[in-house]
């Protein structure tokens, strides 16, 4: 069976992302660049799945611009075997993404696709929900746990109340959150293997894809500055300033 890893180009999980003055977007330029944290995790769970021999090839795709090639080669280094970069320099939406991802998968015809429940910098949490109604696949979201059967997947999917069982018919998609492992670190050595390992790069007119924008970006600003906390002398003074000035009780 093969698996598909989706993986996002995104500002480092250490860097504090800032708007553009002229609040058209996030300020890219000079800013430190990774792999999306969850897309990470996604990689790591189809790595295991392979170890565990569940699993005969992991295909790695990005979409993006140029530089998505090292994002790829990053997941070929923790173990994938081939990368495909979906190029373009236009800024792609979740919509448009699962509609790429629908047409690798029809060329690829993987059994199960894994990603990350959202990326760490628009946070839409749309995309493989997206994918798996495009397909008509079963969807495992938010999955903590992952089981491959012969005919099957079971996941444990994070609820609000807790843990969600769900067994899904292969093929399926699944979204990788927090707890569902913790991906290894990079060796040199398989840094340099990475190096050798096939990549393909195709463009959203290759596939036969509209990518066109469905929303439109308004405005990108930071949130309100908090006010400074105060400290009261007794519970009779917070009562009052909760009844009075907050007017909560």
């Amino acid at each position: 069976m093969k698996i598909l890893v989706a993986v996002k180009r995104a500002i480092d999980y250490n860097v504090k992302a800032r708007p553009k003055s002229d609040g058209t977007g996030v300020e890219l330029a000079n800013v430190k660049m990774s792999m999306n944290p969850f897309d990470e995790i996604a990689v790591e769970e189809a790595i295991r799945l392979q170890e565990a021999g569940k699993v005969e090839e992991i295909i790695a795709v990005s979409v993006g611009p140029a530089q998505c090639q090292e994002t790829l080669r990053t997941a070929m280094a923790m173990g994938a075997d081939r990368g495909i970069l979906v190029q373009t320099e236009t800024e792609i939406q979740p919509l448009g993404v699962a509609k790429l991802l629908k047409a690798l998968v029809d060329k690829e015809q993987p059994g199960l696709v894994i990603l990350g429940k959202q990326a760490i910098d628009d946070d839409s949490n749309q995309t493989g929900q997206m994918l798996a109604g495009l397909l008509g696949w079963a969807q495992g979201t938010f999955a903590a746990k992952v089981e491959v059967g012969v005919d099957t997947v079971d996941v444990k999917r994070e609820v609000d109340g807790g843990l969600q069982a769900l067994t899904l018919k292969l093929p399926a998609v699944i979204t990788a959150d927090l707890r569902l492992n913790e991906p290894r670190y990079v060796k040199l050595p398989n840094i340099m293997k990475a190096k050798k390992k096939p990549l393909d790069i195709v463009t959203p007119a290759d596939l036969g894809v509209d990518v066109a924008p469905r929303l439109k970006l308004v405005k990108v600003s930071e949130p309100a500055a908090r006010a400074g906390g105060v400290k009261v002398a007794d519970v009779n003074e917070l009562v009052a300033k909760l009844r009075n000035e907050a007017k909560v009780i």
